[in-house]
């Protein structure tokens, strides 16, 4: 199966979590389903995003995130998930390619399986029609206080 991101209350990325366990939070209500797969029949609409109903203070996150940009640092905060389909993620992907004057930057730089990486090429997310599911946010103590 697929991996779901889990939002926290506050509509920040909180994990990523197997489908099943997805299904078990909102079997349990600790879970709201923020986004789903169209077109899919059973108890539960497919997820692709849930939300927490409380919000988590995930203190082990606060020191988790690496201070210098590197391929290895953008997996760390992006889960290692894609963040175009929420696969595992073997590459790094520029939002903005290179090509087009796109810099190799925490805000730029996402996560990406190489299928998803393939498919955008030198497309921007719009034109490839792969809308981002994880937003790229820069976990450096600079960009946490901006």
């Amino acid at each position: 199966m697929s991996n779901v991101l889990v939002l926290n209350a506050s509509y920040e990325h909180h994990q990523v979590v197997p489908f099943k366990h997805a299904i078990r939070m909102l079997a349990r209500k600790v879970a709201v389903v923020h986004e789903a797969d169209p077109g899919w029949i059973g108890p539960y609409p497919r997820p692709r995003v849930v939300r927490l109903v409380r919000y988590i203070y995930a203190k082990w996150k606060q020191h988790q995130h690496p201070r210098y940009f590197s391929k290895e640092g953008v997996h760390q905060r992006d889960g290692r998930s894609c963040a175009y389909c929420l696969g595992k993620a073997s590459t790094i992907d520029h939002v903005l390619p290179k090509s087009r004057g796109g810099r190799t930057s925490w805000l730029n730089c996402v996560s990406a399986c190489g299928d998803c990486n393939h498919d955008k090429g030198h497309m921007t997310p719009e034109e490839a029609g792969m809308p981002l599911l994880l937003e790229p946010w820069d976990p450096t103590p600079r960009g946490r206080r901006a």
